[in-house]
């Protein structure tokens, strides 16, 4: 069965965005970046929230820029035929590969899983990550931590009173101290 994997850079104190909605603390550099393209080449679907879907819709026509290095145009080439299915109740229109969720949540999860194909189902945006969470289908949760504290903002993890016990897959120190943690769900 296909996992559900939740993935983004985090502060240290866990926040993915600070008390003014911005993440500028979390510059990818090349190593970091790298790290996400390998990930990428293991998702299948990518479920998006409004906000990060409003965020990543930069790479869509990014390729149009000459200034891009090797590694970005890697990136497009990866994320933009990527199926992404976007959760919600503002937007009318999606561009590119995705769609606007017919179903909720849990069902379209549900659907994608009985599917046939390969790769994850990979959630990005704390909002959405939380819904999951509190439905119990997320499988792994996956964290690049900055070494910063955003004093914060939007919390990566769920605030519930709910006991969710982890086991520690994989651990990796990049160059720039930032620290990727790779957690799967003791079910």
């Amino acid at each position: 069965m296909r996992r559900v994997t939740y993935s983004m850079n985090i502060s240290l104190d866990g926040y993915i965005v600070g008390p003014d909605g911005g993440f500028d603390w979390a510059p990818p550099d090349e190593e970091v970046f790298r790290s996400w393209i390998d990930e990428i080449r293991g998702v299948g679907t990518h479920l998006l929230g409004r906000r990060l879907y409003e965020t990543m819709l930069y790479w869509e026509t990014a390729d149009e820029d000459p200034s891009l290095d090797e590694a970005q145009r890697e990136w497009i080439a990866l994320w933009n035929p990527l199926p992404k299915v976007v959760f919600s109740t503002t937007l009318s229109t999606v561009q590119g590969h995705a769609r606007l969720a017919s179903g909720g949540l849990a069902e379209e999860i549900e659907r994608l899983r009985a599917e046939p194909g390969t790769g994850d189902i990979a959630i990005g945006g704390a909002t959405l990550a939380a819904k999951a969470a509190e439905q119990g289908l997320i499988d792994e949760y996956r964290a690049r931590v900055y070494p910063v504290l955003v004093g914060g903002g939007i919390s990566f993890f769920p605030r519930q009173e709910r006991h969710v016990d982890l086991e520690l897959l994989d651990t990796r120190t990049f160059t720039s101290k930032i620290v990727y943690l790779r957690y799967r769900v003791v079910r």
